[in-house]
């Protein structure tokens, strides 16, 4: 049986009138990454910080490692947490840093040496430690924080957005460096990021936040292949998904989409005649000949080239993103001919925004 390391039950979380955390519900098996993500004012952190202790639950129950820990103090759960800020002492050396904590739970200087020395084996911190952290990069730093926090060998470890400080190239190193570390330590690992590409990178197990709930969780392929709703599809996949109008044809066996010129797509599953909101990832938009059977004529106005990809914006309403490997077949004023592969396109209730079929 899987054993459980962090659990919570119904966890509600409450400022006054307004509700941060509705019935969260979280189990995390021992040694798994958890990526917490959604749009700015979701609740990741305040769960995160729930998690931690930094705020007290208003509501529900939270084990750690199977004991209940609702009402316990931070110092008393044996949790590690490393902020996007470093928080590291300015005068104290790496060394120092990465031994303080020990040194304040009486451990003799020799063996929290040691164990610091260990530490920056692990994390490449060797040649740093008797350096101060104004004279370390941005990436140096980060890796004293998460050092400051393996040496105390917690039960978990809680980062919250560690990277956001760091440049683009820097932010790709590092994220594999973390995975690297956690999957070397055996860690259990909760992760809070605004960023999904992040989190899909990661991640063993991803949570969408919206508004305090979860919307959906699992693995990262597994929320970008079947999206519960709208929101789920539309925030995970970079770039982000297309979301076109349409309607299921009155024998329920095709969905028209509201593009001019748009084939009707053998799409069943959907009740006859029910407006609908059709998902398509820019990647699934496949260019072709534009006397291919089924092809969509689309007026190009925007091209953005990166050398292995091209992203190109339609010139239609809405206006839809495609994603091609390589060099863009037309430049911007020009039209490009696409296919759409019903299979791939996913069906969303024009209401609710639920997901209509698996």
């Amino acid at each position: 049986m899987t054993q459980l390391q962090i659990e919570l039950d119904g966890v509600d979380k409450h400022y006054g009138a307004y509700h941060a955390l509705k019935g969260i519900d979280l189990a995390i098996p021992k040694g798994t990454f958890v990526a917490l993500v959604g749009p700015s004012g979701c609740g990741k952190s305040t769960l995160l910080r729930t998690i931690a202790g930094l705020e007290k639950v208003s509501g529900g129950a939270l084990r750690i490692a199977g004991a209940n820990m609702t009402g316990t103090p931070p110092r008393k759960r044996d949790l590690a947490m490393v902020f996007q800020s470093y928080a590291l002492y300015p005068h104290k050396t790496v060394r120092q840093n990465l031994t303080y904590s020990l040194r304040l739970k009486g451990i003799p200087r020799a063996e929290a040496d040691r164990k610091a020395e260990e530490v920056a084996r692990i994390t490449g911190l060797e040649a740093l430690l008797e350096r101060y952290p104004r004279e370390l990069s941005g990436g140096q730093r980060q890796r004293v924080a998460m050092g400051r926090a393996i040496v105390r060998n917690p039960k978990a470890f809680l980062f919250d957005e560690p990277l956001s400080n760091l440049d683009a190239a820097l932010r790709v190193q590092m994220r594999a460096e973390v995975r690297r570390l956690h999957d070397r330590l055996g860690a259990t690992s909760v992760y809070v990021t605004h960023d999904q590409v992040e989190a899909m990178t990661m991640a063993d197990h991803v949570v969408v936040l919206r508004a305090g709930r979860i919307e959906q969780q699992g693995a990262p392929m597994e929320l970008y292949d079947r999206p519960a709703n709208q929101f789920v599809a539309g925030f995970i996949g970079s770039p982000a998904t297309n979301f076109v109008p349409g309607r299921v044809t009155a024998d329920g066996h095709a969905v028209h989409l509201d593009l001019p010129g748009a084939p009707c797509l053998a799409i069943s599953g959907a009740t006859p005649g029910r407006p609908v909101t059709a998902g398509l990832r820019p990647e699934h938009l496949q260019p072709c000949d534009p006397g291919t059977p089924g092809a969509l004529a689309l007026p190009v106005a925007v091209v953005e080239a990166t050398g292995s990809q091209s992203f190109l914006v339609t010139d239609t309403d809405p206006a839809l993103t495609i994603c091609l490997a390589g060099r863009s077949p037309v430049p911007p004023g020009g039209t490009l001919s696409v296919t759409i592969d019903p299979g791939q396109v996913m069906l969303f209730d024009a209401d609710s925004g639920d997901a209509l079929r698996p």
